[in-house]
């Protein structure tokens, strides 16, 4: 493992940007995935049972990445209805490293305990919940679809209540393995507070450790905002185009499930088309159709919208 590169580079945006926290105590059941192509990819490829365990069950620390948890900060508008009142309310970001190739990861997860963002939850996962989500990040990326990867799940003796399934239900802890967690919902947090220092710091962040492709469009004068915008705006629009040819229906684009990597995430209540139907949602709730299949290009390109109106003042 002596490949394996953590870092703390999130660290540098400062305390305005998270809370550090710390996970919740959890008594390990069994190790339900480990998902070996991505754990080599980081340098982990050789790590034991008991290693993942460690770290992503117990949360103990990397050297030279966070020594605690960091729960992001964000707002965001969730069916176009703008909420001040979000944040990682059940996971964190507890550490980052450098891939293979160099290029920067995070390690976040879903269900690791309350933070100071977790309102009236509980902060748990439903094991169900987990394998949902290593099913549908398995088959994006089996069908070429940009999207985070479910590192590893651990089943937990918790048992939890939830009002959307037979309860009581199983518990499970998942991380995650992504290209960023740095929502449009971030960029709206800063924008609400008026913190345009912050902004122009996290456009520079962007640009420095996560949009480090070539802006065809830049002549060497144009403003880091601009540059941004438009990088998140190729992006975004390449992955709804896969999404599309996938079949594949999000269910909640509200603007904190959406990454200026353009990385699929956040997987809630998504669903597979089983036959063409421009109408269909995979949320339950959705009731006016916001997030229909058909109308996946429609939310994404309107939460676009939000992220430049945040750039602009």
């Amino acid at each position: 493992m002596n490949s394996f590169q953590p870092t703390d580079v999130h660290a540098q945006l400062g305390d305005r940007f998270y809370a550090k926290v710390d996970a919740a105590q959890f008594d390990n059941l069994a190790l339900r995935h480990r998902n070996q192509r991505a754990l080599t990819s980081i340098g982990l490829g050789q790590a034991s049972d008991a290693f993942l365990k460690k770290h992503f069950l117990d949360f103990v620390p990397f050297e030279e990445s966070f020594p605690q948890p960091l729960a992001l900060a964000y707002h965001g508008h969730q069916f176009r209805h703008y909420n001040p009142d979000i944040g990682d309310g059940r996971g964190f970001l507890f550490a980052q490293a450098y891939d293979l190739q160099g290029r920067l990861l995070d390690m976040g997860t879903k269900g690791s305990g309350q933070t100071p963002f977790s309102r009236s939850g509980d902060g748990r996962l439903t094991l169900q919940g987990g394998v949902r989500e290593v099913l549908a990040a398995g088959m994006l990326e089996h069908r070429g679809v940009y999207t985070s990867k479910a590192l590893v799940l651990f089943e937990t003796t918790d048992r939890l209540e939830r009002h959307d399934e037979p309860s009581p239900t199983r518990a499970g802890v998942l991380t995650r393995l992504s290209h960023g967690h740095i929502r449009i919902g971030t960029f709206q947090r800063l924008a609400a507070l008026g913190d345009d220092e912050a902004i122009e710091k996290l456009v520079h962040h962007c640009l420095q450790y996560y949009l480090t492709e070539t802006d065809p469009y830049d002549d060497g004068g144009s403003a880091k905002a601009l540059m941004m915008f438009r990088k998140v705006t190729a992006r975004m629009a390449w992955l709804v185009a896969e999404w599309m040819a996938a079949g594949f229906v999000h269910g909640v684009l509200n603007t904190d499930n959406l990454t200026i990597t353009a990385e699929s995430f956040d997987y809630g209540p998504f669903r597979f088309l089983e036959r063409y139907d421009p109408g269909f949602t995979a949320a339950y709730f959705d009731h006016s159709g916001l997030y229909a299949y058909a109308r996946q290009p429609e939310a994404v390109g309107w939460a676009l919208a939000r992220l430049a109106e945040c750039l602009i003042g």
